[in-house]
């Protein structure tokens, strides 16, 4: 499963509180979450949180992070940028990789993670208001971008195709937030090193 969050645009002026709606692209809008399987359905959207707030926050803060701790999902693992923390269910890129190995691992982590790249392109293709900008107060917003997540996913289990936008991955490099690393450190954890040494066998 791929978690990732995006920005989907909300146009509105106003209120004391209308900055934190500013992203860090510099225009208003909500930062969604969701988490997509391979077939571009949408199987958790988050879209509660102005466009200010930080990734991690929002999954520190999510439902679907409660239920991976209880154990829910068994040993599924989700696949997040180096916004999000690493955790023994959140595999995140290796910050300085030292090994084929580990290269392999951030080569196979970042062409795995376009999925949910691809989906947010699907999904916005499906409803170019989404893009465009929703013209309405915040809550009547995110009660549209759940509903048309809903629809989205109608359409996929019906058939109703529409081709994955292209994901440049140097683009997607480029749009991530740095890893927020300690010195020295290399954001490595047990988990993510039995995915290691699966590609230092290939």
């Amino acid at each position: 499963m791929n978690n990732f969050c995006d920005y989907i645009q909300v146009l509105f002026l106003g209120g004391n509180n209308a900055e934190v709606f500013r992203n860090r692209k510099g225009f208003f809008s909500l930062n969604v979450q969701a988490i997509s399987d391979s077939r571009y359905v949408i199987m958790d959207i988050v879209a509660r949180w102005p466009g200010s707030c930080h990734d991690s926050h929002i999954f520190a803060n999510s439902l679907i992070k409660r239920r991976f701790e209880a154990g829910e999902f068994g040993e599924s693992v989700l696949l997040g940028d180096s916004g999000y923390p690493l955790l023994n269910y959140l595999m995140t890129p290796i910050g300085n990789p030292q090994t084929p190995a580990e290269e392999r691992y951030n080569g196979a982590h970042i062409s795995s993670r376009t999925v949910v790249e691809r989906t947010f392109g699907i999904y916005k293709r499906r409803f170019p208001v989404l893009s465009l900008g929703l013209r309405c107060k915040v809550h009547f917003a995110q009660e549209i971008i759940v509903a048309t997540a809903v629809l989205h996913n109608i359409a996929i289990l019906h058939k109703d195709e529409i081709v994955p936008p292209p994901v440049d991955v140097n683009n997607l490099l480029e749009d991530m937030e740095p890893p927020q690393l300690v010195a020295g450190d290399r954001n490595i954890n047990f988990v993510q090193q039995r995915y290691v040494n699966y590609f230092q066998q290939l």
